[in-house]
């Protein structure tokens, strides 16, 4: 009897809440489809599935920074605005469009006077960051989505503990789900050592976390707010090549200075606050920019926008819309690498489009997948571009690509965290770097035709003639990937 009416009940909610989605939440049709039919034909599993990765973040649980500190920066963007008005050299420059509607979607301001660094290897990456973070004297700020206390783990948190016990104010930032090993117990000697932690979006209970659909997905480092990380790579040995399962790890990240530094520490800072509820004078990070001597408005190279997106009640989707920009814009070719390519339709339609116009696409995704039906769900996407005129590569199979890079035209590259997905899009908080110079830009590319000597092309003929088991794999996959 009791079984029963708990059955009935359940029943009764998965059509209220499929009902919900339908009237009230702003999803997508493929969204809501496969949501149905989980609740429908997986009624108990789907409603715990629901409750764990389906529902929509609270708007309360939407980072807003303080109205204070907003009409700070707001006073601060108006002189930003003002001052580029009268220049010239910023409206005649090629990348003018992309630069002005990018800062127009969020705090997201073109800074010049940068040096970058490119690192396509975890052993030269680790090396370097390990260095930065010996040398710093003031502070330092660490985020990452996977921080794993394993060998390269306990070594940055060994210089953690060392800094803090020489006065440098350090601050670590992890996401619950993503660092799930990195426990309390694990961190007190760091805490007893004077680090700051915070945790993002919490679980009650360890393995149940009613937040894991929206993950702080971003790796930030910033330096004595003068040396900046940002990139695909999280804290792990398997980062470094010696998980036997992925093998080799591919991924890209930079290591930059200059006056962009700063806007990614304030990324940081506004995760940490939202996280911690600590209060922060921001006077100090942002005094430099009041110097026209460190700030100048020329446009010159290498120049940097700092793009952050993540869930928001006015679905302003700010990496997405950077990367239309971008695959808008181009002339001549776009290279785009990404561990998941679950394309929303504007980012597919716009790749169609600029391919059937004459420009080079090519795409390079794994070799082999990490997740459960991920690699079928890549295949469908690719197999759609394909038809199109659009060059799909599968990176080394004994190895495991993670990068998440965008080239255009050798003039512009973004580089970060977001992959070409719709998680990343609209479900994670993620962060990339737009970095507009054509030194940068040519390594990039030249990297990328590198990775191809690596990768198998994946032909149109090839694709069509695919066995009927992967076709199955393959819709199974789609039906759900906007779940993925």
């Amino acid at each position: 009897m009791i079984i029963a009416i708990l059955s009935i009940l359940v029943h009764i909610l998965n059509i209220i809440t499929i009902i919900y989605m339908i009237f009230k939440e702003k999803r997508s049709a493929n969204s809501i489809i496969s949501w149905a039919l989980i609740l429908t034909l997986l009624p108990y599993i789907g409603f715990i599935l629901f409750l764990l990765i389906g529902r929509k973040i609270k708007k309360s649980d939407i980072f807003i920074m303080k109205k204070s500190k907003m009409e700070f920066f707001k006073t601060y963007t108006d002189q930003l605005d003002q001052m580029r008005i009268s220049n010239d050299s910023i409206k005649n420059s090629s990348n003018y469009e992309i630069i002005r509607a990018i800062e127009s979607m969020e705090y997201s301001p073109y800074r010049n006077n940068n040096e970058v660094e490119l690192f396509f290897d975890g052993k030269e990456l680790f090396n370097e960051i390990l260095d930065s973070l010996r040398k710093a004297e003031k502070s330092i700020n660490i985020q990452f989505y996977i921080f794993k206390d394993d060998e390269i783990g306990s070594q940055i948190l060994k210089i953690l503990k060392e800094k803090a016990k020489s006065g440098v104010e350090v601050r670590l930032l992890y996401d619950s789900v993503g660092s799930r090993s990195l426990t309390k117990k694990k961190l007190k000697s760091v805490i007893d050592a004077g680090v700051k932690t915070g945790e993002f979006f919490p679980a009650i209970l360890k393995l149940v976390n009613l937040n894991m659909n929206f993950r702080n997905h971003r790796k930030i480092i910033v330096i004595d707010n003068k040396i900046g990380f940002v990139g695909g790579f999280n804290v792990g040995d398997e980062y470094l090549g010696k998980d036997p399962k992925f093998g080799y790890w591919r991924d890209t990240h930079i290591k930059f200075d200059g006056s962009a530094v700063k806007d990614l520490n304030l990324r940081f800072l506004s995760d940490w606050n939202y996280a911690t509820k600590e209060n922060i004078d921001l006077t100090s990070v942002l005094k430099d920019f009041k110097s026209n001597t460190i700030y100048d408005f020329n446009y010159s190279e290498p120049g940097i926008q700092i793009i952050s997106s993540g869930p928001n009640p006015y679905n302003r989707y700010e990496i997405k819309w950077s990367y239309l920009e971008m695959i808008q814009k181009a002339k001549d070719y776009i290279y785009i690498q990404s561990p998941y390519l679950i394309l929303d339709q504007s980012i597919a339609d716009s790749l169609k489009l600029a391919s059937i116009s004459g420009v080079d696409i090519k795409i390079m995704i794994p070799g082999k997948g990490d997740h459960p039906f991920v690699y079928w769900a890549n295949l469908v996407y690719a197999g759609e571009l394909l038809n199109f005129g659009i060059e799909i590569y599968h990176y080394d199979k004994n190895a495991f690509l993670h990068s998440k890079t965008v080239v255009i035209d050798d003039r512009v590259c973004s580089i970060g965290t977001a992959n070409m997905d719709t998680r990343s899009c609209e479900l994670n908080f993620e962060v990339n770097a737009l970095i507009y110079c054509k030194d940068i830009a040519k390594k990039q590319r030249e990297q990328f035709e590198k990775d191809m000597l690596l990768s198998n092309r994946l032909t149109l003929k090839e694709y069509n003639n695919r066995s009927n088991y992967v076709k199955i794999k393959e819709g199974f996959s789609k039906l759900f990937s906007s779940l993925l």
